[in-house]
């Protein structure tokens, strides 16, 4: 296979429009919903679109941070360059650590819901039975491997097929759910509601601990920095659009849950929801789009997943943090190769044990918290870097709101929400929110022995 080693992704290789998709995409809204808006309407009650209101101008926080980041350097490593540039090299390296250890997590605790999907229209009769459910996650973890493998234009025409119908299932459910309860609505919504009225210290914490990860997986744009046309202003203008229409998709289904359903029906819908609600407001067979939109959004945020790795590893190798090997870019496709390999490799690792043993499946399950604490942890520091780098700017009122203040404020507001949550941890959460972080100490020191 003919490669090279070092700076070689393909660049101006995707549009503005194209990236935002990317951002969407890389947050998964319609599997984000099945997965949590249930929890958190248990947690929050009417008061889930205050949270997801809040929670998302805390991320918008982040989002001016890339945004002003990325204007100063539009790089693949993102929140790993940006950090270890304006903060220190060891916080830099943790925050690209986090960031890989999220993603390789990810690759089985995002397979496995879509292949159970998957089966449950093509084949209920296997939907339950684990080695088949395994073998059609790791068939899909290939495919997405090899689609990112064979370049990022392949990459971003396939995302935007399934986000564009993704996003069209979300928005209709949404519309069709504001129209048919306008009548006799199971929720009675009001704007101070939305805005928060009602909230008690303690019921915003515990909606935050929540509602915050609903938004995480926006900033592959980010990543993608080195191959968006005109960088320095696409990728941190992508980032902040992306975050905008996410943020009305999530409080807009939240509100149509809330609207359509009563608490009962909300409880048992449990990780359901979107196929209930879509039964509710929708007439018989049509209710099954539901279930593609799900299947659809974790197999994009799987492929934006494999992209936020490689090319964070691909960053850290060019830097000399990791083996030069992984920095390689096929000479044809213009993509991190071996990074691409080794992520889909570590994935169906993992899925295969996950599938065998079952403390790893424990671990497994637990992972879901723990991706919510590292996605704090290096969100956080990137705030820290934006404001630390622009701290000399302060008379601009422009860059003292978004590249200051604003992001100062959703890091102190993301490293309380991380350190809150970790009392609610077992034992296994804990262990791999805060071991699997700990552990990129041995790659750390090992590098740095050897460079030395």
């Amino acid at each position: 296979m003919t490669d090279q080693v070092g700076p070689g992704l393909k660049p101006d290789a995707l549009s503005l429009p194209e990236a935002v998709i990317m951002g969407i995409a890389g947050t998964a809204p319609a599997y984000s919903m099945a997965a949590t808006t249930a929890t958190l309407i248990a947690v929050t009650g009417i008061l889930a679109p205050a949270s997801l209101l809040i929670s998302g101008l805390v991320m918008f926080g982040v989002a001016f941070a890339f945004l002003h980041l990325t204007w100063i350097d539009p790089n693949a490593g993102a929140a790993y360059i940006w950090v270890k540039r304006m903060l220190h090299p060891v916080l830099g390296f943790f925050a690209g650590w986090a960031m890989l250890v999220m993603s390789a997590l990810f690759m089985v605790s995002g397979t496995m819901p879509a292949a159970t999907a998957l089966l449950q229209i093509m084949a209920p009769g296997f939907a339950q039975d684990m080695t088949v459910v395994t073998s059609t996650a790791a068939l899909l973890m290939v495919l997405i491997g090899l689609i990112v493998l064979k370049g990022i234009k392949l990459s971003s025409y396939f995302q935007i097929a399934m986000t564009l119908v993704e996003v069209g299932i979300v928005v209709g459910l949404i519309v069709a759910a504001l129209f048919t309860s306008s009548g006799q609505p199971a929720h009675a919504l009001s704007l101070g509601r939305l805005l928060g009225q009602g909230f008690t210290p303690s019921l915003f914490l515990s909606g935050a601990l929540v509602a915050v990860f609903f938004y995480a997986g926006w900033d592959v744009t980010a990543n993608l920095n080195e191959e968006t046309r005109d960088a320095k202003r696409s990728g941190g203008v992508a980032s902040v659009l992306a975050m905008f229409f996410l943020m009305l998709m999530l409080i807009g289904f939240s509100a149509a849950c809330l609207l359509t359903l009563n608490d009962d029906e909300i409880q048992n819908a449990g990780t359901d929801i979107v196929s209930v609600v879509a039964g509710r407001i929708l007439p018989a067979p049509w209710g099954f789009v539901a279930v593609i939109a799900v299947i659809l959004s974790t197999v994009g945020t799987l492929e934006t997943n494999i992209l936020q790795f490689t090319r964070t590893l691909f960053a850290m190798a060019r830097d000399g943090v990791f083996p030069q090997r992984y920095a390689r870019v096929h000479a044809t496709h213009q993509t991190p190769w071996l990074s691409t390999v080794l992520v889909t490799v570590i994935g169906l690792g993992l899925l295969l044990l996950s599938s065998s043993l079952s403390s790893v499946s424990a671990i497994m399950k637990a992972s879901a918290n723990a991706l919510g604490f590292q996605i704090a942890f290096y969100y956080a520091l990137s705030c820290l870097a934006c404001a630390w780098c622009l701290r000399t700017d302060y008379r601009s009122s422009r860059i003292f709101l978004t590249g200051i203040l604003w992001p100062l404020m959703s890091a102190v507001f993301l490293f309380g929400v991380a350190l809150c949550s970790l009392p609610t941890f077992d034992g296994v959460t804990l262990f791999v929110s805060l071991g699997s972080l700990a552990f990129g100490a041995v790659p750390l020191i090992i590098g740095r022995m050897c460079r030395s």
